[in-house]
């Protein structure tokens, strides 16, 4: 897992292959709450790239991407998007947003 520091980082990251995408804040509590479960799941999947995205730190992909609130997770396959949720998820749920 992976914490994107550039707007450029980030469109290269999400261009090819599979991309879960963790658009979050460091103050926020299920944020917080997400991270060990993306963790886990980025030691079970190979073949996803798990990054988080600091919606603080970089502002114009949380207005590009319209982040209303946080977290939000994106699923990228070769830098479309496939999947969108809102909130907390259990790794259970994450497994079917990237199957």
């Amino acid at each position: 897992m992976k914490i994107i520091k550039s707007v450029e980082e980030f469109e290269q990251t999400i261009e090819t292959g599979k991309v879960l995408v963790d658009f979050f804040a460091t103050w926020c509590g299920p944020c917080r709450m997400l991270t060990p479960v993306l963790e886990e799941l980025s030691e079970e999947v190979n073949d996803v790239a798990i990054i988080k995205v600091d919606v603080d730190e970089l502002p114009e992909l949380a207005r590009r991407y319209a982040i209303m609130s946080i977290p939000t997770i994106f699923y990228f396959v070769d830098g479309q998007i496939v999947n969108k949720t809102v909130g907390f998820q259990d790794k259970q749920s994450l497994k079917k947003i990237i199957k």
